[in-house]
């Protein structure tokens, strides 16, 4: 493991233990991480600021989902990956309706993050699968940017029972796909 993952892993770890901190660093060293990945794939700067931000709110809105036994990058180039295909699929629909070319979505994440990469449409269709209380946990939580608290009030749950689902929904799904 290089030296970038060790700190970024334990400024991670010093975030979720309150350090303010750390966890300023945190984002300034995500943001510098992901803005040549995200400006090799966007055509204007705009864009790529404006995504790099989204991105660094869904960070922050998923935070608690971190393993700090697994590594940083994988988690967040997750992340961005998927913020990443959103926002392709909004603002450049038609073109991609045209382009015919699908392959190049599926190699966004580079080689040297993770091993395996999961499409999202796997990942959807398992989600799916889930228990509709559980699903609908997920897609607030993942796909809208909630958190547990607001899920909890928007679903008419406390967030103790949010989170306890959302956690058996994760090890349901890590199951599933592993398999």
């Amino acid at each position: 493991m290089s030296e970038q993952n060790d700190n970024l892993e334990g400024l991670m770890r010093q975030s979720l233990a309150g350090d303010q901190r750390a966890y300023a660093a945190l984002l300034t060293e995500t943001a510098r991480l992901l803005k040549p990945f995200l400006s090799r794939r966007l055509r204007f700067s705009n864009e790529v600021d404006d995504l790099l931000q989204e991105i660094l709110l869904s960070i922050h809105k998923a935070r608690h989902t971190y393993d700090g036994k697994r590594p940083y990058k994988p988690w967040v180039y997750a992340i961005a990956k998927f913020r990443l295909l959103d926002h392709l699929r909004a603002h450049y629909a038609d073109h991609l309706r045209h382009a015919g070319d699908y392959d190049e979505l599926e190699e966004i994440l580079p080689d040297d993050v993770t091993e395996t990469a999961l499409s999202y449409e796997s990942i959807s269709a398992e989600v799916e699968k889930l228990p509709a209380k559980q699903a609908t946990i997920l897609r607030l939580m993942h796909q809208d940017g909630y958190t547990a608290k607001e899920v909890a009030a928007k679903i008419g749950m406390n967030e103790s029972a949010v989170k306890v689902a959302a956690h058996r929904a994760y090890k349901i799904l890590r199951e599933r796909l592993e398999r």
